[in-house]
């Protein structure tokens, strides 16, 4: 059961850095400096996270996090720039997780988290996209709010119930493959259309003054 709830914890953090890194580890590491939860027993090695250090970078990151967030398409450019760094994240927060196992199981574990969290950071990315298609701001603050109430209450849920918390992250998981794709091939339609939009705009005076042209020499 503790090796269960161990992976489940490891499959939470994962989960949870696809949709904000920095405020996984800046509210983990506030937990552990602060003494809220007591992990130097069952996750040893997760005791680096309430480092000052890391807690004042992870903070940092996070208020860039935060603003950017909240500006259409300064949010997706934010989440291309981090599509390689949530996935090393998550990769890196399941292993301290675990501490120390073998190599190999070690590699294995990494590849999944970093593909879980690929996975919650292609599901972001691909609704911020599919947002800025709207011309309204609102909708991007709200997405941003929503996410980091979401990250806060799956930390939460992880420290009173990992199991149940790794069943929702599974179900997250499985949605977010299943709708991501659909997701990407409606902003692919959609930038389609604004760029035949943009063409015709373009091309319309052409076609007139050619037309101007042949009219006064005929």
């Amino acid at each position: 059961m503790e090796v269960l709830e161990t992976l489940a914890v490891a499959l939470g953090f994962a989960t949870l850095a696809g949709l904000n890194l920095y405020l996984v580890v800046l509210v983990t590491g506030l937990a552990i400096n602060q003494g809220w939860v007591d992990v130097s027993v069952t996750y040893p090695d997760l005791m680096i996270l309430g480092d000052p250090l890391v807690i004042t970078a992870a903070g940092i990151f996070f208020c860039l996090q935060f603003l950017s967030d909240k500006i259409p398409w300064v949010d997706s450019l934010w989440d291309s720039v981090h599509t390689l760094i949530r996935p090393v994240g998550g990769g890196l927060l399941a292993i301290h997780t675990l501490g120390p196992v073998d190599p190999g199981f070690e590699v294995v574990i990494a590849m999944l988290a970093g593909g879980a969290t690929l996975v919650a950071h292609g599901f972001k990315s691909g609704t911020r996209l599919a947002i800025n298609a709207s011309p309204e701001p609102v909708s991007n603050i709200v997405a941003s709010v929503s996410e980091d109430v979401a990250v806060l209450g799956g930390l939460a849920l992880i420290s009173v119930n990992p199991i149940l918390a790794a069943v929702l992250c599974l179900l997250f998981l499985g949605f977010s493959l299943y709708l991501t794709p659909k997701l990407f091939r409606r902003i692919k339609a959609f930038f389609w259309l604004v760029a035949n939009k943009v063409f015709a705009l373009v091309s319309r005076p052409e076609a007139e003054k050619r037309k101007e042209v042949s009219g006064d020499l005929v």
